[in-house]
């Protein structure tokens, strides 16, 4: 089950999460047996897939993806994040952006990820 930030519980939908992915990696240079592999690793690192039992915050699978896309592709994890994060203006993703260029300086890699 996820836990919604409402407090709302629901079945966990594999499709659904997926859909979240395509949508931020859409027009970029990123196949499908990379969304599966993204996919897998959450579910095994959640263990939500075959255990009735076992609950996940929604807040939780959002930062997982973030984790992966951030080390995927820059700019899906800028869409995810501005969907996740509910950006509300331009500023926002300024913000994000300007992080992002931050923390690559501090790697020593390149901005465009």
């Amino acid at each position: 089950m996820v836990i919604k930030a409402s407090g709302g519980r629901e079945p966990y939908d594999r499709e659904k999460l997926e859909r979240g992915i395509r949508q931020a990696i859409r027009k970029r240079p990123i196949g499908r047996d990379r969304v599966e592999e993204i996919l897998n690793q959450i579910e095994d690192e959640s263990m939500i897939v075959g255990r009735s039992n076992h609950e996940i915050p929604s807040q939780r699978l959002g930062e997982m993806v973030l984790t992966r896309l951030y080390e995927l592709d820059r700019v899906a994890y800028v869409r995810f994040a501005s969907v996740y994060r509910n950006f509300e203006d331009v500023e926002e993703f300024v913000r994000e952006i300007e992080a992002l260029k931050g923390s690559a300086a501090d790697h020593g890699e390149s901005p465009n990820g």
